[in-house]
């Protein structure tokens, strides 16, 4: 037997490729434990009650986050669906996150009342008492949260009145634009922020559980959802172009002039009128008299909607007194290495920066209705990130003064390789000092042991839920790296490039120094990742993976630096190593390294990499075809002294009896090697074997003890000792053990 003040926790994450039954192993877990009890447990890791110092606040820099008693604070994060459910279930389902290193959740919710009949200003109740009763649960396992009130991915009820929104159209750009919605948004976030919790006893206003606060979620007047904007928004925003106009050149025959002519259909300058551009207007080059209108227009377009959250962050400030960081939105556009510093520019205006973004290609799954679940029949295609560095998901300029947090990601199903992305995300937001990145989504309040969706039969199969993180090989994944996030085991690194930008290159949508991870298919990875240049001379977005990349949007272009980064690059072996030498990543092979005094980790395609790994005060042997394995200390000593060493392991999954064949992806004309789904299968998940020996140079480490998924004691593993080394071989149905001095 052991004690809990004398336990060393290694965390292994290991992912094979698809195996046989006989090399699998059946994901049945106990019930949560409901009180103390667990050996994996770090729920000491938040604050008895979340909020309990006070508010989030900014660093002195405003990069990053505080708690209310000035310490930093990191968050390990993920968005939740189970504010919908029973009071019950919120408190279980907090608890288990709570438990595996969570301390923020994200409600993406809608409070406006969308069905037909209802006015503008009415809210969902149903939708209001759920999150009332969720900030309880969550503020009693010391849980923040982040609101998201509003997301316009809904029909537009006709008694809205909002004027040329058709009832089964969606209210895309109404937001920015027209009053009455405008209207209906100030009522909505007033009942939800206003009104007192009767499970606390306080507004949200005056709650400092709830840090965050966006305005809306994914809409932008630089999307092309703005090219179906119904004339009368399109005339209501050309009015408003029509005066800014007037403001710069004084009258709108000035600025035709300064147009040369550039007409557009609909303009009428005798009757001030002028017409907005389309949106693919932005998106290409023009030259003249044309160029000069576009600029105004990306001008005009980008002030107005960075006023739009000024103003609304004013509202939530002053009239309603909400105390809380605030966020703008998290959207892209219709061309990013356009527009995107735009849009990001205008959420300026406000605290905090963000997007959502996703791993993986269109192509990796494909049907019908794949938008929101999998069936037989559907298409996809397994591919690791870690053979596609530039579209790591937290590959983002960070804006100078504003903390960024990615508020929706995942390595959407079914990829075979979704146990990497905790893995990958701990590391490298570590490195460039990302602020946060909620996982997407929590669909039960602890495991998803069921995946199918009983009530919608595809032939003899079912439709699998595609955004859910609820799966073991995913959520199970959290525990290591929300440790090692959370307490800094990897260096950050300093910035390798700050770039400053002056707003007329903005406004002339020249391109940026360096773009976000999303610019699909821009330029040739191999001639980005084998130089600090990319092919046509900007700085190459290998720069992500080697530390921090930053921006000042309206800064002094003179003042832009960037750190000759090539010795960090090895194009002949393919390697990315960061700047603080502690990450390594070949993406030939697909293998990432992590070597640090409190953490070390391999991640990719082990047995096709030679299958050993020496690791500074650890050296992991393995015969998976894919893992992904990562070694800390709880107790916060260095590996090598530690007397507490977690072991937490995750491979690949399917569903019983899942069958796919494989088949050529029809995809953009062409296609693609991929598989087809037969059968979604049936539970219990079936878990690749682990096939793993770790050895760890420490001496006091004595004992190995395999858990549980729920972090209970399930039995003693054997290990061996030469001088100061201890070994284990890792039972095949590991996915958490435990190291200890006693």
């Amino acid at each position: 037997m052991f004690t809990r003040n004398a336990i060393v926790f290694i965390c292994l994450t290991v992912i094979a490729a698809p195996t046989s039954a006989q090399d699998a192993w059946p994901f049945n877990p106990k019930n949560e434990p409901t009180g103390p009890g667990a050996i994996l447990d770090l729920r000491d890791l938040n604050e008895a009650q979340s909020g309990e110092n006070g508010f989030i606040t900014l660093s002195a820099d405003k990069n990053s986050f505080l708690r209310g008693d000035g310490q930093p604070i990191r968050f390990w994060a993920i968005g939740s669906d189970i504010y919908r459910e029973s009071p019950e279930a919120m408190q279980e389902h907090c608890r288990f996150l709570a438990r595996r290193g969570v301390n923020m959740i994200r409600l993406h919710t809608t409070v406006a009342n969308t069905e037909a009949g209802a006015n503008v200003t009415d809210v969902n109740e149903k939708e209001i008492a759920g999150i009332f009763a969720f900030i309880k649960a969550a503020k009693e396992s010391g849980i923040y949260l982040t609101i998201s009130p509003y997301y316009g991915h809904h029909p537009t009820p006709a008694s809205w009145g909002i004027e040329g929104y058709k009832p089964d159209q969606q209210p895309w750009g109404a937001l920015f634009i027209d009053p009455k919605m405008q209207e209906g948004y100030k009522a909505w976030t007033r009942a939800l922020y206003t009104r007192i919790n009767p499970h606390t006893g306080l507004a949200i206003k005056d709650d400092p559980t709830v840090a965050i606060l966006q305005i809306h979620n994914e809409d932008s007047l630089f999307f092309w959802t703005m090219q179906a904007l119904p004339e009368a928004q399109s005339a209501r925003l050309a009015g408003h172009f029509a005066a800014w106009l007037k403001q710069k050149y004084r009258t709108l025959d000035e600025a035709a002039k300064a147009w040369q002519g550039a007409n557009e259909k609909g303009d009428d300058l005798a009757r001030g009128q002028v017409a907005l551009l389309s949106t693919w207007h932005l998106t290409q080059p023009w030259e003249g008299g044309t160029a000069a209108r576009v600029r105004d227009q990306t001008q005009f377009l980008a002030e107005y909607q960075r006023q739009f959250y000024a103003d609304m962050g004013k509202y939530l400030r002053n009239d309603l007194g909400c105390k809380q960081l605030l966020n703008a939105t998290n959207w892209r556009t219709a061309d990013d290495s356009k527009l995107k510093d735009i849009e990001r520019w205008t959420y300026a205006a406000l605290d905090i920066d963000a997007e959502n973004e996703y791993y993986g290609s269109d192509y990796q799954h494909v049907g019908e209705n794949n938008g929101y679940r999998i069936d037989p029949g559907h298409y996809f295609v397994d591919e690791s990130c870690l053979k596609k560095p530039l579209e790591l998901p937290v590959n983002f300029k960070q804006q100078v003064g504003h903390p960024f947090i990615v508020t929706e990601t995942s390595w959407k199903n079914p990829n075979l390789y979704q146990a990497e992305g905790p893995f990958l995300a701990a590391a490298y937001q570590s490195l460039n000092g990302v602020d946060a990145v909620f996982w997407f989504s929590a669909d039960h309040p602890t495991w998803n042991l069921d995946a199918r969706r009983k009530w919608w039969p595809v032939g003899d199969s079912y439709a699998i839920n595609k955004w859910s993180v609820s799966y073991p090989v995913f959520i199970g994944m959290f525990p290591a790296n929300a440790l090692l996030y959370r307490r800094g085991y990897l260096k950050e690194a300093p910035a390798v490039v700050h770039e400053e930008r002056a707003l007329d290159d903005l406004w002339n949508r020249r391109p940026a120094l360096i773009d976000d991870n999303e610019i699909y298919g821009k330029a040739d990875p191999a001639g980005e990742l084998s130089s600090t240049h990319a092919p046509d001379g900007r700085a190459s977005r290998a720069a992500f993976l080697i530390g921090r990349v930053e921006v000042v949007q309206g800064g002094d272009p003179s003042r832009t630096q960037t750190t000759d980064f090539s010795s960090s690059l090895d194009s002949t072996k393919h390697l990315l190593r960061s700047s603080t030498g502690e990450l390594s990543w070949n993406y030939d092979t697909g293998l990432l390294q992590m070597k640090a005094p409190k953490a070390a980790g391999v991640a990719g395609f082990l047995k096709a990499a030679g299958g050993k790994f020496s690791l500074g005060d650890v050296t992991i042997e393995s015969t998976n075809d894919y893992a992904a394995i990562t070694v800390v200390p709880l107790d916060d000593q260095p590996l090598s002294t530690s007397q507490k060493v977690l072991i937490q392991v995750g491979t690949t999954m399917r569903p019983k009896g899942w069958k796919d064949k494989p088949a050529d992806i029809p995809f953009d004309k062409s296609t693609i090697p991929g598989r087809q789904i037969v059968s979604t299968g049936e539970p219990p998940w079936m878990i690749a074997a682990t096939h793993v020996t770790l050895t760890i140079q420490n001496p006091n480490l004595a004992h190995a003890h395999r858990l549980d998924p729920n972090g209970t004691q399930a039995g003693d593993v054997k290990t061996s000792r030469q001088g100061q080394a201890l070994s284990v071989t890792l039972p095949s149905n590991t996915m958490y053990l435990v190291l200890t001095s006693e």
